[in-house]
């Protein structure tokens, strides 16, 4: 049985009910479906800087493999703080399968400090109507994406909220995972 715990995931999808389980304050955050970057800068009335964390080829974390049913093997990781004067308010973990940013899709590797979103959501590009699969999740000090904030954040408290979904750009797949920093809560208008 300790065994089985071991692999469990901590992520759950959002109609799971798990979603019930998040603080309030969070809930629509977590359970949102638009891009992230534009409800944030209506929320807080101004445009967000993408500060690049890095953006290389990188094997999958045990999580991650698992998510991509272990087919995928070489990817690259994009990982950014989503940042309003310069104070990180959520920090973005892309993983994007090498097959998915060939071809027409290359632009997914020119992004420098633009952000993914532009590119997921741009209107030319999003040709399904379908919701895209979003999990939730509570990051505690022991996940791999909460010590990945913590290099980058500090002073950083447990547990942290984040959401992943799974976007699909011209049918190919790309993993957003999206950790909500505390910072962001200060910055919203009452």
């Amino acid at each position: 049985m300790a065994h089985r715990n071991r692999l469990r995931s901590a992520w759950n999808r959002v109609g799971s009910g798990e979603i019930h389980q998040a603080p309030r304050k969070w809930q629509e955050w977590l359970s949102d479906t638009g891009s992230l970057t534009q409800k944030i800068e209506k929320a807080i009335g101004q445009k967000l800087e993408v500060q690049v964390l890095r953006d290389c080829p990188q094997s999958l974390n045990s999580d991650e493999s698992r998510y991509f049913r272990f087919k995928t093997r070489r990817c690259r990781v994009r990982e950014v703080l989503l940042c309003a004067n310069n104070i990180p308010l959520v920090m973005a973990h892309s993983v994007i399968p090498t097959l998915s940013s060939c071809g027409s899709n290359h632009a997914v590797l020119r992004l420098g400090k633009k952000p993914l979103g532009a590119v997921l959501f741009a209107k030319t590009r999003m040709h399904s109507k379908a919701k895209p699969p979003r999990d939730i999740a509570r990051l505690d000090k022991g996940s791999a994406l909460w010590k990945q904030c913590s290099k980058n954040y500090s002073g950083l408290s447990s547990p942290l909220w984040a959401r992943r979904t799974l976007y699909q750009l011209k049918g190919r797949p790309i993993l957003v995972n999206e950790i909500f920093l505390p910072a962001l809560l200060n910055f919203l208008k009452p």
